[in-house]
């Protein structure tokens, strides 16, 4: 079955898949941007993003960099790595994600091993229309802690509770930041240029953290 959804994106749903056919599509097109990737126990997942997808992707992603700068807070910006799960037939591909607890046991690695490794902190997911997989499931089981998901006006940050995730204000990894603020961070940035909005973020922060990290314009 495959659904074309608007403002660009595509989703296309298979399944049927086998775990070795998913490890297959992932090793034939390791260096490959998109699609991007989930897989939930036969269920495969295809997607390729549209422009505000990215676009918003990367803005709250430069966030959650400029936030952890200000507040002194060492984070690795894992991007769209291949997570995955054999054991648990399970796999994803973020839209962000960033190690922010974990972080320096993930630094200098060049390849992530989940059955050795911790999740990230933190997944960054943007819903900008329906999803065809509903992938907090897949989050839930691997053990991803939280999850920033973006509708395109709005964010929720979800926290997992057991094997379900339940919405908070605050967000528990990275200390200041609310699903209020950064949602008013995204919407700044589209009118706003990006240094003039840059400057604004590390202000906000500033201004809460009483000048944490030291950084300067």
């Amino acid at each position: 079955m495959a659904k074309t959804l608007e403002l660009g994106e595509q989703r296309i749903i298979l399944r049927g898949i086998s775990w070795d056919t998913y490890e297959r599509l992932l090793a034939d097109s390791e260096e490959r941007v998109v699609p991007r990737l989930a897989y939930d126990r036969g269920v495969l997942e295809a997607m390729s993003p549209s422009t505000e997808h990215e676009v918003a992707s990367r803005n709250i992603s430069m966030v959650v960099s400029v936030v952890a700068e200000e507040l002194g807070i060492d984070v690795l910006d894992a991007g769209s790595t291949t997570f995955k799960r054999a054991d648990l037939e399970r796999g994803f591909e973020p839209d962000g994600c960033f190690y922010i607890e974990h972080e320096r046991r993930i630094r200098g690695k060049r390849r992530i091993d989940l059955t050795v490794d911790p999740p990230p902190d933190l997944v960054i997911e943007i819903d900008i229309t329906s999803p065809s997989l509903d992938k907090l499931p897949i989050y839930a089981h691997i053990g991803v802690p939280e999850v920033w998901r973006h509708d395109g006006e709005t964010l929720t940050i979800l926290r997992l509770d057991g094997r379900q995730y339940v919405r908070v204000a605050e967000s528990r990894v990275l200390p200041l930041l609310t699903a209020e603020a950064v949602s008013g961070f995204v919407r700044a940035s589209r009118t706003e240029g990006r240094t003039a909005w840059m400057r604004a973020v590390r202000a906000w922060v500033r201004t809460r953290s009483g000048g944490a990290g030291g950084s300067s314009d």
